[in-house]
Parts: C-alpha cells; structure tokens; sequence
C-alpha cells in the first residue's frame, strides 16, 4: 500500500514536471515567435524609411539638378542676351562711326574742293592783271609810242594796282565777318563777290554790300555776291 503511493506520487512529480516544461517550452516558443515577428516588422520599417530616405533624396537630388540647369539656362539665356545686345551695340556704334567718318570725309572732301576753287579763282585773276600791267608797261618803255598812249597805258596801271589794293581790302574785311574764303571779280562797274558758305543772311549780304561799295568806289545795285 505504501508502495502504491510512493509510486503514485513519483508518477504526480513526473507529471507536473512534463507539464512544466510543456508550459516552459510554449512560452519560449511564444516569445521566439514574437521577437522574430518584431524582428521582421523592424525590419520591414527600417527598409520602408530607407526607401523613403531614398526616395526623398532622389527626389531633391533631383529638383537640385534641375535648379542648377534652370540657372545654367538661365545664366547663358543672359550671357546671350548681353552678346546679342553687345554685338548690336558694337553694330551700331561702328555704323555711326562710319556715318560720322563718312560726313566728316565728305566735309573734307567739299572744304578742300571750296578752297581749291578760291584759290584757283584768285590765281588766275592776279594772272590776268599781272598780263595787263606787263603789256601797259610794254607801252611806256616802247619808243614808237606815242604819248598819248603812255599816259593811257599809265592810267591803266594806276587803275589796275588800286583795284588789286581794294579787293585785298575788301577780302580781308569779308574774312573778319567770318567767311574765310571769297574772291572778288571787276569788270568795269560790275562787281561780282563770291562766298564761301551755304547760306547768307540778309544782314550778313548788307555788310557785304557795304564793304565792296566803300573800298571799290561801286553802287550796291553794281554788286552781285552769290554763295559757294
């Protein structure tokens, strides 16, 4: 009897042993389960924030590259505008250059074309008056002339030298009114003046008059002045 029980005990040890260790292994199988399930959800998490890092530092690389192409354009959208506007400037300044060059040329061109012809003019007026003193003269140192011819041929000189004086005159009083070049012609009582300008006003012409009236001993009606 004792036997019995000694051995029904042993059996109840046993028992609750088994279960115990059943208990203890469904725990740790429990919690084995669980911390790898939160080892996966971990893992899970960690990859969706590194796809989101990923994605988020793809998208401002991405908007960082084009940004700094927007600027590029846009720096050599200016550099182009500013060549475009350079080289139009360059243009225009060079086709002003040339047109200034141009009138400055042509302004040149029409001075030295003026004072060639008062030069000109002056030349073969004195030419003509050096001819008519050499041929008077010709006449008072002949001696086949009669005397009525010399003192004709000395009135003539006479004449001749007081008119060169009073154009002289005449040409160096026109320059102080401003007109740098003119020549004056005498034939007879007519007077013809010549000025170089474009135009003349009527007060300037008056003083004109007035010089050649005085100096040449003419009426204002005898003077004609025109303009070159």
């Amino acid at each position: 009897m004792k036997l019995f029980k000694k051995n029904q005990v042993i059996i109840y040890v046993i028992v609750l042993m088994l279960m115990t260790a059943g208990y203890l292994n469904y725990t740790n199988n429990t919690k084995d389960q669980a911390s790898v399930e939160t080892s996966m959800q971990m893992e899970s998490a960690d990859d969706m924030q590194l796809a989101d890092i990923g994605d988020a530092t793809l998208v401002s690389s991405n908007e960082v590259v084009t940004e700094n192409m927007t600027k590029e354009e846009n720096i050599l959208e200016e550099n182009n505008v500013n060549q475009n506007q350079t080289a139009t400037n360059t243009n225009t300044s060079n086709e002003v250059n040339k047109e200034n060059q141009s009138e400055e040329t042509n302004q040149t061109n029409s001075n030295a074309s003026s004072n060639d012809y008062f030069a000109k003019s002056k030349l073969e007026r004195d030419t003509m008056y050096s001819q008519m003193l050499e041929t008077y003269e010709k006449v008072l140192n002949s001696t086949n002339s009669l005397e009525i011819s010399k003192q004709t041929a000395t009135q003539e000189i006479q004449k001749i030298n007081d008119t060169k004086n009073s154009i002289m005159i005449s040409e160096n009083l026109i320059r102080t009114k401003g007109f740098q070049n003119s020549v004056i012609f005498v034939n007879g009582d007519s007077v013809s003046v010549i000025i170089g300008a474009q135009e003349m006003k009527p007060e300037e012409v008056a003083q004109i008059q007035n010089i050649i009236a005085r100096e040449l001993k003419t009426d204002i009606q005898n003077i004609h002045i025109a303009t070159k």
